[in-house]
């Protein structure tokens, strides 16, 4: 299923992939994820004790839109390859992800480890997309 040059099967399964990624990566990192962040259960999640739904319906939106412009920046370079997917992937998350997360911690106050917990969760999510869009094809 192509339009307009892109594959959206395979735009929605990187985002779904990228989504359940996050879920289990946050599920796994959570404590020490929350000291980073300087929260608590309580402000996570709701009086209902499950993760509040706006934050996730944020995040499965900024998914779908991640997954979407990495696609079309995959296709535009021309590199299908597998590998090829991820070092585009890679320097997204450097060149783009990293620094603008970086700054952002660095003026919000936030400690270091948040800005190395939520890096590595950013780097996963793009390479699970890169490798999902390489696989099913752009």
């Amino acid at each position: 299923m192509a339009f307009a040059g892109l594959n959206y099967i395979a735009v929605i399964a990187a985002a779904i992939a990228g989504f359940v990624f996050g879920a289990v990566y946050y599920t796994t990192l959570g404590k020490p994820w929350m000291a980073a962040a300087g929260l608590t259960k309580e402000d996570v999640e709701g009086p209902t004790g499950k993760p509040k739904p706006g934050p996730m319906i944020t995040a499965a939106i900024a998914q779908l839109v991640m997954a979407y412009l990495l696609a079309g920046l995959i296709g535009h370079v021309g590199n299908l390859t597998f590998s090829g997917t991820l070092i585009t992937a890679f320097f997204v998350w450097l060149g783009f992800v990293m620094t603008t997360m970086t700054v952002n911690h660095r003026f919000q106050g936030q400690k270091p480890m948040l800005t190395v917990i939520d890096g590595a969760h950013w780097l996963g999510v793009l390479l699970v997309m890169a490798a999902v869009i390489s696989l099913i094809g752009v």
